[in-house]
């Protein structure tokens, strides 16, 4: 197999540890904190979670290793969507392993979750590993989205984990994978099966943060790689001078990632689905936004520009809510057979009229009519519709060019508008992990053994003080049961990790919100280039800016 050169200079790389990780695994001693409470709903997580809730945070500092010596059998999971850095979690976890006891052994097991229910797995030795060091993707396991829910299930873990003298799991996943951590740990303590699971914070969304995950992996190397790419678009945007850019990026359930981009890039136009929600912002708000926007800069002579949309924007529209859940209601039951057999487009919108509200009606009659069919045509498999798939790149600049026809027909605008669209998504979930990444992930990794090697579970492994040098980074662990909330799921009570939205009242907004109405009329885009990994710090060591502006 051919390997690029960069590769092989990244298999080079040697991750940086916080100073308290460095200097030999005898040296590594505990702090223990103080005792901890979920984020909300305190009694009913308590109840839940009765042998792991309330448990003390932890430092790890220098001083004489106090942990038991015994032989330790790990096994490892990837869990959901791709993330940078992921590998050198799993490389930080094997070479602590190591140098604690060379006859710890370390079990990948494949696909992620369900490599642990059918006992599908590796044994991971130095030749295999170091093959994987510092790149991206996660190809050395494989990672999938079965989750880890039912007694059945945890009875079938803990028999593989018996069958293989496995004592110890580390589950690298966002905010439901490491939900499932800490019920799979409670479980296990309930039972003492002397099994510990220890969780990973992982997401490119960046919505798995908090007081004390201040940033999860692969967010840094992700919004690196968009931005990258948002700035050769607004480079060619402002070269050809003809375009506007409508650009989607990762980010259902919160606009981190959007953003992020914006602070780097300085686009015109970054729409934040927090701030839209808040406001109570309507479609035609939002799109005579854009359209002002565009309309002042026509007005300079300049006919092109680039807007940054969320992924899950139209989810934070009211509006749009409301007619999403009228739409699900509609299609419930044998009435989806009945919509889908109706042979015409006008045959269907007949029945869509008679099952909207007058309201929602008018919401829907705006929408373009390549929208309004995706409403209908993608469906979850429980019938309601799969909003991450509406393309709302598209819906914008539409509804936008509709808005400036009318405005020319009434003499109000004399600019021209051709849109464009981009959706980054995969592109930046298995780039080249940063530096930053490379390092923290390789932190996070070396960090959960510790967590293990004291005899920890149901934790999260924390490295924080993220915007400092990574000599200075703090590693140490926390209760997974200290994220949590209780959220209705499916009809049902359930516990889960609290996602982290973009706080409006945060200093990453407020610089964003106090420059943006100069950046939508003025061309002031920033562009940031490709991700450097050689060369000074303050060019390959950076961290992302959103980090930088809350550590202020």
């Amino acid at each position: 197999m051919k390997i690029s050169s960069l590769q092989k200079l990244r298999y080079q790389y040697t991750p940086k540890l916080p100073a308290m990780l460095r200097g030999g695994i005898s040296n590594i001693s505990v702090k223990e904190g103080a005792e901890t409470q979920s984020v909300a709903d305190q009694e009913k997580i308590k109840a839940l979670f009765p042998h792991t809730y309330g448990k003390r945070e932890i430092t790890f500092q220098k001083g004489e290793n106090t942990s038991v010596a015994k032989k330790q059998v790990v096994g490892v999971i990837l869990s959901g969507g791709q993330a940078p850095g992921g590998h050198n979690v799993i490389c930080g976890l094997y070479d602590a392993l190591k140098a604690t006891n060379p006859e710890n052994q370390l079990y990948g097991f494949k696909r992620g979750p369900i490599g642990l229910l059918k006992d599908d797995y590796i044994v991971l030795e130095d030749d295999y590993v170091d093959k994987f060091r510092n790149t991206g993707g996660f190809d050395i396991i494989g990672s999938g989205r079965d989750k880890l829910e039912t007694v059945e299930q945890f009875e079938t873990v803990a028999a593989v984990c018996k069958k293989r003298g496995v004592n110890a799991i580390v589950i690298i996943g966002g905010d439901d994978s490491n939900t499932n951590a800490a019920v799979l740990a409670e479980y296990f303590a309930s039972k003492n099966y002397g099994i510990q699971v220890i969780g990973c914070p992982k997401t490119i969304d960046g919505d798995l943060k908090n007081e004390d995950i201040e940033c999860s992996f692969g967010f840094d190397t992700a919004t690196k790689t968009y931005s990258e790419l948002i700035g050769n678009i607004a480079r060619d945007a402002n070269s050809a001078k003809k375009y506007w850019h409508f650009i989607k990026v990762m980010g259902r359930s919160a606009s981190h990632v959007a953003l992020e981009c914006a602070l780097k890039t300085q686009p015109n136009i970054c729409l934040v689905s927090e701030e839209i929600a808040e406001k109570e912002m309507s479609i035609a708000e939002i799109t005579d936004y854009i359209a002002d926007a565009v309309a002042a800069r026509a007005a300079n002579g300049e006919n092109f520009g680039i807007a940054v949309i969320p992924e899950g924007v139209v989810e934070f529209i009211p509006e749009f809510s409301v007619l999403i859940g009228e739409i699900n209601e509609m299609l419930a039951g044998s009435k989806a057979d009945e919509f889908n057999a109706l042979p015409t487009w006008e045959d269907k919108y007949h029945m869509i009229e008679k099952g909207l509200t007058e309201h929602s009606l008018e919401v829907f009659a705006m929408l373009p009519l390549n929208i309004q069919q995706q409403l209908f045509m993608d469906r979850d498999p429980h019938g309601n519709v799969q909003v991450s798939l509406i393309e709302s790149e598209k819906l914008f600049s539409s509804l936008v060019k509709a808005n400036l026809a009318k405005r020319k027909a009434e003499g109000k605008y004399n600019g021209k508008f051709s849109a464009l669209h981009h959706f980054f998504g995969y592109e930046g979930r298995c780039a080249f992990p940063s530096n930053f990444d490379a390092d923290y992930c390789y932190s996070l990794g070396y960090n959960a053994f510790m967590l293990i090697q004291y005899g920890y579970n149901g934790y999260l492994s924390k490295v924080s003080n993220l915007a400092k040098p990574a000599e200075q980074w703090v590693a140490g662990g926390m209760p997974i049961t200290k994220m949590m909330n209780i959220e209705r799921r499916h009809g049902e009570d359930k516990p889960v990790i609290r996602k982290a939205l973009v706080e409006l009242d945060g200093n990453p907004f407020k610089y964003f919100a106090a420059h943006r109405d100069k950046w939508a009329v003025e061309t002031s885009f920033v562009y940031p280039g490709a991700i450097q990994y050689y060369g000074p710090s303050e060019v390959c060591d950076i961290t992302t800016e959103t980090l930088a502006l809350e550590k202020q």
